[in-house]
This record gives C-alpha cells, structure tokens and sequence, in this order.
C-alpha cells in the first residue's frame, strides 16, 4: 500500500492530506507533537509525535512535514533528510505547473495555483490555494505563498519569507530572507531581509 506520513496534523495538514489523496496515495497517517492528546485530524488518524515518525520512516512510501511555520518546517525537513526519509512532493491535480519549473523536494503545491515556466521553487514551499508565481521568478527555501497572492515575473524571493493572503508583487523585485509580506499588500519595491511590511504601496510596519 502506498502510505504517506503527514507531520503536523493542522488545517493545513488537512489539505495536505487532501492534496495527497488526489494524486493516489492511497492512506494518509498524522504525526504530532501533541499527540496522544490529538489522536484525530479531520477523517486522519494522529499515530505519533515526531520521534515516532522518526523510528518508523521505513514503513512509509513518502513523508511530507505540513506545519505553516516556515521556520519548524525547514527543521523538521532537515532532521528527516539527515535521516534519509523519502521527502515528497506534493502537487494537486487542480494545480497548474509548467513542465519547464521546478518544485523543490517537499513543497506542497494546492488546487489552483500556477507556477509558470523557468520559475524555480525552494524545498519545503508552500504554494497556497489559487495563488501564482510567474515566469522566471526564484523562491527560497521554506517560503509560504498564501492563498491568492501574486507573484510577477521575475521576482526574487529569499528563504523562509511568508508573502500574505491576497498580496501581491511586482515584476522583478527582490525580496531578502525572513521577510513577511502582510495581507493585502502591493511589494513595488525591494525588501531588504529580515523586514516585515505591509499596504497599498507596501512599506515597512517594524521599523
């Protein structure tokens, strides 16, 4: 049986797991770090916590880490990947995906969202529910594009960056590490890293 293992059983974890089921794995199991206490995440099981999985990656096909945090997923990615787990990659049928982009091992890509030629996507990305990235644009490792946020080509897009619900960004711009984009937001000029801004022109909100 072609089993995946799910680390972090949240509502995103339920789209995850959603996401899997419609490209054919045929069961889905929960990891947690609140388990025993969550035995349950929708209609999946919760089976263990993290060191759990990490005792039983043999018994899996894949595992995928589904926590929003974009900093505890990059750590949990590579406590796995030192371990030799079978990351996997996820993209919904619904999704959109040239042929000529490439998705970094253990992104998860949700219905409605476009990635379009020459894009390249970092390990551990989330690329949310109707959101976009255009051509040629590259996005980091362990970034999380929200639902319905738009990306321009050409744009650059440093690690571990969380561009908000609805946002979107300008052709060519240059995004540095850690920065997060607010809802709603219009990026018309580059971020340094570490910065977090918001509005319609964006700027900076922690200044």
């Amino acid at each position: 049986m072609k089993q995946l293992a799910v680390l972090g059983a949240s509502g995103h974890g339920k789209v995850v797991a959603d996401t899997a089921e419609a490209i054919g794995w045929e069961s889905v199991v929960f990891f947690d770090d609140a388990w025993p206490s969550l035995k349950r995440n929708g209609v999946w099981p919760v089976v263990g916590d993290t060191e759990e999985l990490l005792t039983r990656l043999e018994e899996f096909s894949g595992v995928v880490v589904a926590i929003g945090n974009n900093q505890v997923r990059h750590q949990k990615i590579i406590i796995l990947a030192e371990l030799n787990a079978k990351l996997v990659t996820l993209v919904h049928p619904a999704a959109t995906v040239s042929q000529h982009a490439m998705i970094g091992t253990g992104s998860v890509v949700i219905a409605g969202a476009v990635v379009n030629s020459g894009a390249s996507i970092g390990i551990g990305a989330i690329l949310n529910t109707g959101c976009s990235v255009d051509h040629d644009c590259t996005v980091g490792v362990a970034v999380h594009v929200s639902p319905g946020a738009h990306i321009a080509g050409n744009v650059t897009i440093g690690d571990l960056c969380w561009i908000g619900i609805g946002a979107c960004v300008k052709q060519q711009i240059k995004i540095g590490d850690r920065v997060i984009v607010g809802a709603g937001a219009a990026v018309v000029n580059d971020i340094p890293a570490g910065q977090m801004v918001g509005g319609v022109p964006a700027v900076l909100i922690n200044a």
